[in-house]
């Protein structure tokens, strides 16, 4: 369910929907944009999206798709089912040509059976879909490639073309013959020639001299220059022309009724191909979207979630972009715990941007259209979005703008549950603020009992307190640089937004004693809890980045010691394997050695006295000995091997232990101390203790933490630390995202040797897997074959790779592996 109807507007869908059908190749798309609609089907939704996904693909590999002569002929096709009716000349050239994309398309995402299906979710799309094959043959016999009736189209066709042909011969001969004498007595030009009036051969001749030529005026020139006339002795040529002209149309009518008669049966059939047609012109179409903002495929469950990283509000983007500027992205999490944000901050500080892209983005995912985010976000389904935005004052029905959010909120209050997601903006605004506040508060309380979830935006303090007091509630703020007194269009989660209204009164230079005056009516309590909003959003900013690197490096350990585990198991199957073969050598060995001895015996009996060759012979067996006892086996090359992994597992292990030591120490706190959150600057005082649960307010805001994250301050540190300007330094940078954008999907080891070749393949691979890359390109040429065959050995025993396999071979064949990951 979508409320209200107008929807798509607010949100910017209908400019959506515009320039989706600007990418289409003709109607048969544009028809089916126009048909896109919001759904809550999962699989349906799954398919498409992995559809538009798979286009994706095909248009960044290059390949060779067919995407020319997509005619819409369903309205001809349609018009044939009359009995009588037939397809003109032009109807049917488009259908073969249009047809013709058909069978190629079905070709390409289906190259035969001993090829690998490379797009699935497209050729599902195409299994049931028939070509024509028959049809586009018949088509051949009657059309030439220009899409013009084949003289051979029938032997009577065949037969009146060649009349006509003739008569027009003797006809030119004729009026050649009678034009060489007006031009030899004068009466005609030497460079006129015979021309064509009314489908009848005649001669152009001057006015003055028309009654030396005997025959029919048919014509003038528009100067009146110049008379046409047909010379009386190829009249009688000229109308058997006309009669043969008559006869060819007639015979033409009956050869595309004839082929109507036999394509009749077949309409719904191949209406039903056009529509595939539609669908995938409106599937290019949306891949070519996708491609212009940015869009992905995110992870998409069947649940209602948003975990969203980076994600952009497309139009914004595209507009920017135009403007040579870059977007600020929108990093976004609604789950079980927190369903409704409650976003806080200045005018004009991006929270109707935020909420819209929501609405956008949300809205696109559901009809099937790839969003701009990263690839790792998490999305989710809801049954109904609602959303409230904007001015909807209406003149006519009598209705105020806070008349009208109300009748909005009474909708959403009887239809909201917990698979609806509410988009709110300025809550509780239009009215007086004491009452409309209160109001904006049990609304929000009555949607929270409903388990709905949504994005809220307010200016109101209470509903920032009645947010950080209710499970399922979290607040939000759009943040703002103090300093340079300009909005930083980011969005940060977990803490209120300050609205600034002094600072941004000063700077727009509001006098200093009216702000004064401002600020003490409000009270030194009001102004304080605005700057400690501001400490906390400053410092969580801070503490996120830290705990973010935390996450990447164990998540970095975690996959380290996966891969070397995987290792080891490959490690030992092939130790199993070499000493099978080692058990043979060894046999082969102690068969020559056997033989050697047995040699070195009958030498010495053949040599008896001859002491020289005696001390040859035990030289030569002596020498083999030693070279058998120098030879190290491969159980112990083996053995060297797997100590030395076990000894770098064991370092890695105790390094990842000593990063996850931290010391515990506990404070006793009681109500009343003075404390503060570790590494903040915010004091605040205790209210209540319950076991590890302190409760503290800082100025007029009340939290809720454990008491290890506290620490306590005493009256002669308040004291010291009010003296001095304190200030931490905010960390906003996020490796694993940059890391993410910086990531190039390919690898160049040609020219290496094979193990710095498979060691660079190895970080290549963990990097792709850390990133979440789905597919990755690795060169390495085809020379004699090492490095193909030393990569793919390593390729088979990482977990993470799903399959390998040559790249297409327009694209560098067996040259360069195409690795698929998990």
């Amino acid at each position: 369910m979508i409320y209200p109807q107008n929807f798509e507007q607010k949100i910017g869908f209908d400019q959506i929907r515009s320039l989706i059908k600007e990418k289409c190749l003709s109607t048969l798309g544009i028809d089916y944009t126009d048909r896109m609609t919001f759904s809550t089907g999962y699989e349906s939704i799954r398919e498409q999206l992995n559809q538009t996904w798979e286009f994706v693909r095909i248009l960044e590999n290059a390949d060779d798709f067919p995407a020319d002569f997509f005619f819409d002929v369903r309205p001809s096709i349609k018009r044939v089912r009359i009995e009588g009716t037939f397809l003109e000349e032009t109807e049917l050239f488009d259908l073969r040509r249009s047809l013709d994309t058909i069978q190629r398309i079905i070709r390409f995402l289906y190259p035969g059976e001993e090829e690998e299906i490379k797009y699935p979710y497209l050729y599902k799309l195409s299994k049931e879909i028939s070509s024509f094959p028959d049809l586009i043959k018949r088509i051949d016999l009657i059309l030439d490639k220009f899409g013009h009736i084949k003289d051979n189209a029938s032997p009577q066709l065949a037969h009146i073309r060649s009349n006509i042909s003739s008569t027009l011969s003797g006809i030119s001969r004729s009026l050649n013959a009678i034009l060489r004498t007006a031009q030899s007595e004068g009466f005609v030009d030497k460079e006129v020639s015979p021309t064509m009036r009314d489908g009848r051969l005649v001669i152009p001749v001057a006015p003055s001299y028309k009654r030396k030529i005997r025959g029919i005026v048919h014509d003038e020139s528009a100067s009146g220059k110049t008379i046409f006339i047909e010379p009386a002795e190829v009249v009688e040529a000229n109308n058997r022309v006309r009669e043969l002209e008559n006869e060819e149309r007639r015979e033409i009518t009956r050869i595309l009724t004839s082929f109507t008669d036999e394509l009749r049966p077949a309409i719904d059939e191949i209406i039903y191909s056009y529509e595939f047609l539609a669908e995938i012109d409106f599937i290019r179409a949306k891949a070519l979207f996708a491609e212009e903002i940015g869009g992905v495929l995110p992870t998409f469950e069947n649940t209602r979630q948003i975990e969203w990283f980076h994600a952009v509000h497309p139009l914004l983007y595209l507009s920017l972009k135009r403007q040579g500027k870059t977007i600020v992205p929108l990093d976004l999490t609604l789950d079980e715990k927190n369903r409704i944000l409650l976003i806080s901050g200045p005018n004009a500080g991006g929270k109707s941007v935020c909420l819209k892209t929501v609405g956008l983005l949300q809205y696109m995912l559901q009809c099937g259209l790839l969003v701009p985010m990263h690839d790792n976000s998490r999305t989710g389904i809801f049954k109904d979005i609602f959303i409230d935005i904007g001015d909807e004052q209406s003149i006519e029905d009598d209705l105020s703008t806070y008349s009208s959010h109300l009748t909005h909120m009474k909708y959403f209050v009887r239809n909201a549950n917990e698979n609806s997601l509410l988009l709110i903006d300025e809550f509780g605004g239009g009215t007086e603020p004491q009452i409309g506040g209160a109001i904006a508060e049990a609304l929000l309380d009555r949607f929270n009992q409903k388990h709905a979830y949504g994005i809220i935006t307010t200016h109101y303090q209470n509903l920032k307190h009645f947010a950080e007091d209710s499970e399922g509630i979290i607040n939000g703020a759009m943040l703002y640089d103090r300093h340079l007194m300009q909005p930083l269009f980011k969005l940060s989660i977990g803490n209120p937004g300050s609205s600034f209204a002094i600072e941004i009164a000063r700077k727009i230079g509001l006098p200093e004693e009216v702000i004064a005056a401002a600020s003490e009516k409000v009270g030194s309590a009001y102004i304080d809890m605005d700057k400690y909003l501001q400490d906390i959003v400053r410092d969580k900013r801070y503490w996120e980045s830290k705990r973010q690197n935390i996450r990447q490096r164990e998540k970095k350990l975690e996959e380290l010691t996966a891969r070397y585990e995987a290792d080891l198991i490959a490690l030992e199957k092939q130790r199993k394997e070499l000493l099978k073969q080692a058990k043979g050598d060894a046999a082969q060995l102690l068969a020559e050695a056997n033989a050697r001895i047995e040699n070195t015996i009958r030498e010495i009996k053949e040599a008896q006295a001859e002491k020289e060759k005696t001390r040859i012979a035990r030289q030569k067996f002596e020498q083999f000995k030693t070279e058998l006892e120098e030879t190290p086996t491969v159980d112990d090359k083996i053995s060297k091997k797997l100590k030395q992994i076990n000894d770098r597992k064991k370092r890695k292990q105790q390094k990842r232990e000593e990063s996850n030591l931290q010391p515990t120490t506990h404070t006793v706190l009681m109500k009343g101390d003075s404390v503060r959150l570790k590494g903040q600057n915010s004091v605040g005082e205790v209210l209540s203790v319950n076991g590890n649960e302190i409760t503290v307010a800082f100025g007029l805001l009340k939290s809720t933490v454990k008491a290890d994250r506290l620490e306590k301050v005493s009256k002669n540190q308040i004291k010291k630390e009010n003296s001095k300007a304190t200030f931490i330094s905010s960390q906003t940078t996020d490796d694993m995202r940059e890391k993410q954008l910086n990531f190039k999907q390919e690898i160049d080891v040609r020219g290496m040797r094979a193990d710095e070749a498979l060691q660079a393949v190895t970080y290549f691979i963990d990097d792709a897997i850390q990133v979440g890359c789905t597919r990755v390109r690795i060169l390495h040429g085809t020379g004699t074959g090492v490095l193909r065959q030393v990569i793919r050995q390593y390729l088979k025993t990482v977990s993470g790779v799903s399959h390998f396999q040559d790249e297409h071979v327009q694209l560098g064949g067996a040259g360069i592996t195409v690795v698929e990951l998990n």
